[in-house]
């Protein structure tokens, strides 16, 4: 693999490049715990990604994405577009890195989510998530500065990076059960953790979870083309996943794969937010909840090597108290 073909940025995702992305995550972050959770006589394996410095998986593709940037592109700077964990992703890896950093965030992100980002030194720029375009916002903010955008998903970087989540998840199975995952439960807004997991475990079944009237994935899978949200969406507590329409990056693989598609209500989110806190002693946002209640709301059938995400956890105190105080 060249260094040219490296770095353009039209390539396409593939393996070599989870595993790269990997080594690059290894050097700097210890992986996230593999928990146990017993089930109906089986274990499901659940990947913390909530315990990262970040408090989601973002940080993999931010850290892979930004230390790629050429000596020419890092002073002047990334901008990236999120509800907030992909913008604390490069949020963090900008400053670490010492990398001018610009987050177009909409404007009913969650509080924490746009606190955390200003926190880590990024400048956001607000829009209305409904009625604005953060891809043109972002492209518009680039061309002024020179900058160079990073995407939250619809990137072969981003990809590889979320990948790096997956290869983890192979390798910690392989050490504590001597097997590989055969199903692998994923979280899904636009796809990049799910695609970069899919690469990073050629042989397991790929199952993506969204939120209800936001399922746009498993509505595209099913048609087998490209299908965006319908008009006028629900109101969802998974901010983290409410993207209007997947990109061919991540949609093609998953379609490769044959990946399947559910989705989950409010009120099973809520029940799995409240089973992982009291049995694994989590704190899980609800966009990052949605594998988790796939599995407890009995929507696909479990298996002795099934592994899921728990994405995200940076959710709003008086939120998580109130649904965990629900229950």
């Amino acid at each position: 693999m060249t260094e040219q073909h490296l770095m353009d940025p039209k390539r396409q995702p593939d393996l070599a490049g989870v595993e790269r992305a990997a080594a690059k995550i290894a050097a700097i972050l210890p992986p996230t715990p593999l928990l146990p959770l017993e089930m109906e006589g089986r274990t499901i394996w659940c990947k913390a990604e909530c315990l990262q410095p970040i408090g989601a998986f973002k940080i993999r593709g931010g850290w892979h994405r930004l230390t790629d940037l050429t000596d020419e592109q890092r002073p002047r700077g990334v901008v990236a577009f999120s509800s907030g964990n992909h913008a604390q992703g490069v949020a963090w890896a900008a400053r670490r890195l010492g990398i001018p950093a610009i987050i177009v965030m909409p404007e009913d992100a969650p509080k924490a989510k746009l606190d955390n980002t200003r926190a880590l030194g990024a400048e956001v720029v607000t829009y209305d998530r409904m009625g604005g375009s953060r891809e043109q916002l972002a492209a518009d903010l680039a061309a002024k500065t020179g900058a160079v955008v990073v995407p939250s998903f619809d990137d072969p970087w981003i990809v590889e990076g979320q990948g790096s989540c997956g290869l983890e998840i192979r390798q910690q199975m392989q050490a504590l059960t001597g097997a590989e995952p055969d199903q692998l439960v994923i979280c899904c807004g636009g796809g990049g953790l799910a695609s970069g997991s899919a690469l990073a475990n050629p042989d397991a079944r790929i199952v993506v979870v969204e939120p209800e009237g936001w399922d746009d994935m498993a509505g595209s899978l099913a048609a087998g083309t490209i299908v965006p949200v319908g008009d006028n969406p629900p109101a969802t507590e998974c901010d983290a996943l409410q993207t209007l329409r997947v990109a061919p990056i991540t949609f093609e693989i998953l379609k490769a794969r044959n990946a399947v598609g559910l989705s989950v209500t409010r009120d099973e989110v809520h029940h799995a937010m409240r089973v992982a806190f009291q049995k694994l002693r989590l704190v899980v946002e609800p966009g990052g909840a949605v594998a988790l209640a796939a599995i407890l709301s009995g929507k696909l059938p479990l298996t002795d090597r099934t592994a899921i995400t728990l994405s995200g956890g940076n959710v709003d105190n008086q939120l998580f108290a109130s649904i965990i105080a629900g229950g």
